[in-house]
């Protein structure tokens, strides 16, 4: 149905971004097979999960000149 996958596959793991991580009201993750980690840290149970990533922003959008448009 689908020709082109739906998120890049290069992703690199991090524990900011998986499954199993549960993130404490103070801003630390804890994991469910690891217990407490750090954001930057993985290992071989990573599932990524896509609802956890936050996207890039995007740059802004240039100011309109009108000059750009004179003939």
């Amino acid at each position: 149905m689908f020709t082109k996958p739906l998120f890049d596959q290069d992703i690199a793991p991090a524990c900011a971004y998986c499954t199993h991580i549960a993130q404490a009201e103070d801003g630390s993750l804890h994991c469910a097979r690891r217990g407490g980690v750090q954001a930057f840290d993985h290992c071989g149970s990573f599932i990524y999960d896509p609802l956890r990533r936050v996207p890039r922003r995007q740059p802004p959008v240039p100011e309109y000149d009108p000059e750009e448009f004179r003939l």
